[in-house]
């Protein structure tokens, strides 16, 4: 567009040193021909002046363009660093590969990694274990307000990081060989043995000893109050039996 510019006011500036070349010889009387080739000037320069007009005009409307677009770049730049500095703690972060040199799965390809294919790294790799997907802001705020009492979006996933965490204590334990064990966890992996039947062959869960175990938090009336809410959320199930409620990882 500014080369655009440059060249009209390049021709305007020639046909307005040929006009004044022409006024100049105007003291004397001038040839026909040369009146002819006069107004043939004039008209040129007007018709440059009118296309320079034109291209002024589509200057302002593309700085107008440039600048609405600035704007709108600005505040998204501003939603951007909001978000940034406002990152729930809750919240799971990727790691980086311990050596560098592994390399990171890009957004496309997660989305082709299907269930199946988790399936087939559950089976053959027995280090995995499941953990329980954080709540998110529109589930929390569809649960009952009966049911949340005075329960906040934090503290409800501050139980879901408790709850993974007493999951990924009890299944490293058994994922090991018992006879790597310390007498300790070899009645822990005993009692987690005993604890399982055959609706929760291939399942991952937890009862309230194995949150007394391995976290701080306390089995109240409260915290039954959050475990309703996560079976609102479809986050856990119980299975009862043998006189042990089992807390099901959905």
């Amino acid at each position: 567009m500014m080369d655009e510019l440059q060249d009209i006011s390049g021709h305007i500036s020639d046909r307005i040193s040929s006009l004044q070349r022409m006024v100049d010889l105007s003291v004397v009387e001038l040839p026909q021909n040369k009146m002819k080739k006069l107004g043939q000037e004039l008209f040129t320069l007007e018709r440059l002046l009118e296309e320079f007009e034109k291209c002024v005009g589509r200057q302002r409307e593309q700085l107008k363009n440039l600048k609405e677009f600035e704007a709108s770049f600005q505040k998204d730049l501003e939603d951007v660093n909001h978000l940034k500095d406002n990152i729930p703690a809750h919240m799971a972060r990727k790691k980086a590969p311990a050596n560098g040199s592994e390399p990171v799965m890009k957004q496309s390809e997660a989305a082709d990694f299907q269930p199946a294919q988790m399936e087939n790294v559950k089976k053959t790799n027995k280090s995995f274990i499941r953990e329980m997907d954080f709540v998110t802001m529109p589930e929390f705020e569809s649960i009952p307000q009966y049911m949340k009492g005075r329960v906040s979006y934090d503290q409800l996933n501050a139980t879901v990081q408790c709850i993974n965490t007493a999951v990924t204590a009890k299944y490293k334990i058994l994922h090991q060989s018992v006879k790597t064990l310390n007498n300790h966890s070899r009645k822990l992996h005993q009692r987690f043995k005993d604890q399982e039947t055959k609706d929760t062959k291939g399942q991952y869960f937890v009862v309230e000893d194995d949150i007394r175990e391995f976290t701080q938090v306390k089995a109240d009336k409260r915290f039954q109050g959050i475990l309703n809410m996560l079976r609102h959320c479809q986050r856990l199930r119980e299975l009862r039996g043998g006189g042990l409620t089992r807390y099901m990882l959905l």
